[in-house]
């Protein structure tokens, strides 16, 4: 679904698209083409969200699945890359082509989000036959809910219209090395979702545009310690733990970013790989 005038429908949010491939899969898949496939009809430029026809031929081969490939950063061999799910990007992505690091921001008000300060950084990836090397010149977006759960330029029965602010939205590009920094807060939760950071990933190649979506995530404990502090504190322990979130179960095992702590501050690197 794309942005604004939809309310959150757990039957339509952020259902879970294709699966984890083995590494032998990777191989099989790498070798034979030389490209992993982001999304359905990623490199025909089709829609990270097609139809539910296509996803399901998606997930029936294991060779076509919506997938990303985690690297450590620089050239690895193909057969250490871990693949990623997608998922779907859910009910409140919102094309602002706001490019900025620090999305804090509001930017209508110049009022600043409150919450636990999160460093995050992406290290992109191409995958090929001789291994994954950084990717240049890709397009990361991230966009999430405030400490109150709720999110910028959109329009839902659980927390009313916030049209034409812009908070916790924003891309970035990425450098020669492949990445891409962001300053935000540490996202609080709402009703029927394991805390989570949407981002999406673009690429142009020939004219055609390959889109990657998914989702990031925490443990739980670390939720409990953010959330037991100011502003999270006033919204209660209402908050999904991971195992009870159907997204989560989904593939979100293997898209827990591992923070660290400085001060009072949280930060993390993400590292992924695309064909």
């Amino acid at each position: 679904m794309k942005n604004n005038d939809v309310s959150l429908d757990l039957d339509d949010d952020d259902r879970p698209i294709g699966h984890v491939l083995t590494r032998r899969e990777v191989i099989a898949l790498v070798g034979a083409t030389g490209l992993v496939a982001c999304t359905p009809g990623a490199l025909s430029g089709a829609s990270p969200t097609a139809s539910s026809a296509a996803t399901a031929a998606a997930s029936a081969a294991a060779t076509a699945a919506p997938t990303a490939t985690a690297t450590t950063g620089g050239t690895v061999a193909t057969p250490s890359c871990i693949v990623r799910p997608a998922l779907t990007e859910g009910p409140y992505f919102v094309d602002e082509k706001l490019n900025r690091s620090d999305v804090r921001t509001n930017t209508p008000t110049n009022a600043q989000k409150p919450g636990t300060q999160f460093n995050l950084t992406f290290n992109v990836a191409r995958v090929a036959s001789a291994g994954c090397t950084s990717l240049a010149n890709a397009q990361v977006d991230i966009w999430h809910c405030d400490a109150a759960g709720v999110y910028s330029d959109s329009t839902d029965p659980g927390f009313g219209s916030t049209r034409g602010q812009n908070f916790l939205r924003g891309y970035q590009m990425t450098d020669a090395s492949g990445r891409a920094s962001f300053v935000t807060i540490y996202p609080g939760w709402y009703q029927g979702r394991a805390v989570h950071i949407h981002f999406k990933i673009r690429t142009t190649s020939g004219g055609q545009t390959a889109d990657f979506t998914s989702q990031l995530f925490f443990d739980d404990s670390l939720n409990a310690e953010v959330f037991a502090t100011a502003p999270y504190s006033s919204k209660g322990t209402g908050w999904l733990r991971n195992a009870q979130d159907g997204i989560y179960t989904g593939g979100g095992s293997n898209l827990i970013l591992k923070p660290t702590k400085s001060g009072s501050v949280y930060s993390a690197t993400f590292d992924i790989g695309l064909a």
